[in-house]
């Protein structure tokens, strides 16, 4: 007995400006607008030790290494997990 399949839908989109755009890409460009201006605002100094020095730097410079290594952590993990599949 064949079984007739549910159809298989696409992504999610949203139409901006006449174009189709995937809900997860305007979230990204929503936290990424959101992580720029954070950086961007907190223009200070701070003292940072790491483990036997101690530096002091803008923060939005250890605002942007930090969110730089969370991206590059998470497309790695991304790329070990589809690697598995």
């Amino acid at each position: 007995m064949a079984q007739n399949a549910p159809p298989r839908h696409g992504p999610s989109t949203l139409t901006v400006k006449g174009r189709d755009m995937r809900i997860r890409t305007l979230g990204f460009l929503v936290l990424a607008g959101l992580a720029i201006w954070f950086i961007a605002v907190n223009t200070g100094s701070v003292s940072i030790r790491l483990w036997i020095p101690t530096v002091t730097l803008p923060l939005w410079v250890v605002l942007t290494v930090t969110l730089l290594v969370g991206v590059l952590l998470g497309m790695f993990l991304s790329m070990r997990r589809r690697a598995r599949r």
